[in-house]
């Protein structure tokens, strides 16, 4: 009965998805039937409108293209086998994280790992909270395996990293957050590529939602990180040059972060501490000294999400403040020779260029939005809702094939509900880019907060 069931919930969600296509199809009828008729005597504005969106549907069709093929030729690097895996020192920067970070180090205890290559290390960041009671429970079950630092006060996730970096004497070092769980072979899978190529000087870790079960924005994210992660980065990995090391989950070759460490920890911007967006400055390092920098789709693992849109908008106005600095860093250097018969560099250089634009995007639709509002364009009101369906579209197909066909649908209510709700963020993040500012997991305490 349980698989008939299931099988049920497939043929609603295809049919779901077919009536969705369908309603696009129809909107995008009436759209070209709209257009020609009412375009000659339109304002400047939405011709301007309707333009640039046909140059970048087709500019942004192409590149999905690209994609796609890149995506269709991707390959996970295998298992090397023990005796030629490298020995790895896992950073685990736990700041007011209580019970969680207990959790996340006793799931590392159980990872198929060589034991006498692995090293587990956790810095307490200050904590105002019984995190450091929780790491010390860890500690006392796992015996001598797992080192703790306790520092008396808090100085960032990359202070934190740092100080455990200059403690472990691994070859490759990962970095967990202290909220992610990582599956049993995740740890073997993300050193495997350094063993492949040694030119390999990072790998990023396929990172999905743990709590699914507490809401329908986690439900959302998990959809849209599957197309960040098994999509996106799959493709940049067959270039060797993935944009983003997420923090929850990466690898690094110790030879190639230790000369630039102290820039990472020290970097600025406005001339404040770069709090934020660690991931990504330390990724645009590698990139920038030349160093590849892959993905590893079975290194899966596992983070909480917010549950609460005043949660998820502030983690959204971080992550787009981060990746707003660092695109701009990266682009110091990314053009700085062109080549068409450098396959990595092009591709790179293209990848930043259409992501740059997508972070942009936001601001100028939401500035096309409160025109339409004034001018009653219903052209332009079709337009956005036939670009959520389409855009949703492909996310949904991903996680539909790879895993849930009911869950994927959960791409197109993300489409809808970050262009309703989260259109704000990118303009606002612009404004106040100079913020570095954690604004999670923040007490009341009497320790400073990130």
């Amino acid at each position: 009965m349980p698989a008939q069931k299931g099988n049920i919930w497939q043929k609603i969600s295809k049919i779901g998805i077919m009536l969705i296509f369908a309603a696009a199809f129809v909107l995008f009828f009436l759209y070209g039937k709209i257009i020609p008729e009412n375009l000659a005597n339109a304002p400047l504005t939405l011709f301007i409108f309707v333009f640039l969106s046909l140059v970048m549907l087709v500019a942004n069709m192409a590149y999905f293209a690209w994609q796609i093929l890149l995506v269709h030729q991707y390959r996970g690097y295998p298992d090397p086998g023990d005796e030629k895996l490298p020995t790895i020192g896992v950073i685990v920067p736990a700041f007011n994280e209580g019970k969680q970070v207990e959790k996340t180090l006793i799931h590392l205890l159980k990872s198929d790992y060589p034991a006498n290559k692995l090293e587990i290390i956790t810095v307490n960041d200050g904590s105002g909270d019984d995190t450091w009671n929780w790491i010390y429970a860890a500690v006392e079950q796992a015996g001598q395996r797992i080192i703790a630092i306790d520092l008396p006060k808090n100085a960032g996730k990359r202070n934190a990293i740092c100080k455990g970096l200059l403690v472990s004497g691994a070859e490759i070092i990962v970095t967990l957050d202290s909220d992610t769980l990582v599956e049993p072979r995740s740890l073997r899978e993300i050193a495997a590529p350094f063993v492949a190529d040694k030119k390999i000087g990072g790998v990023a870790g396929s990172v999905r939602v743990s709590n699914t079960k507490d809401g329908i924005i986690p439900r959302m994210l998990d959809v849209s990180f599957v197309f960040g992660f098994e999509f996106l980065k799959s493709a940049q990995s067959m270039l060797h040059t993935v944009l983003c090391q997420p923090g929850a989950f990466s690898a690094f070759r110790r030879s190639a972060l230790l000369p630039y460490i102290n820039e990472w920890v020290n970097e600025s911007f406005f001339g404040k501490p770069a709090v934020i967006a660690e991931d990504r400055a330390l990724t645009n390092i590698l990139l920038r000294e030349g160093w590849r920098v892959v993905f590893q789709k079975d290194a899966v693992g596992y983070s909480e999400m917010p549950t609460s849109y005043l949660a998820l908008s502030k983690m959204m106005i971080r992550w787009t403040r981060g990746n707003f600095r660092e695109n701009f860093m990266l682009f110091k250097y990314a053009f700085r020779r062109l080549d068409i018969n450098d396959p990595d560099l092009t591709g790179m250089q293209i990848n930043l260029v259409v992501q740059t634009f997508w972070q942009i995007s936001p601001i100028i639709m939401a500035l096309f939005v409160v025109w339409s509002i004034f001018n009653g364009s219903f052209a332009f009101i079709t337009g956005i809702i036939i670009s959520i369906i389409f855009w949703s579209t492909l996310p949904a197909f991903i996680y539909a094939k790879r895993y849930s066909h009911t869950e994927s649908l959960w791409s197109y209510v993300y489409g809808a509900f970050s262009f309703i709700t989260m259109f704000w963020v990118a303009p606002y993040s612009v404004l106040t880019v100079h913020k570095s500012g954690w604004m999670t997991r923040q007490i009341a305490t009497k320790k400073e907060a990130r």
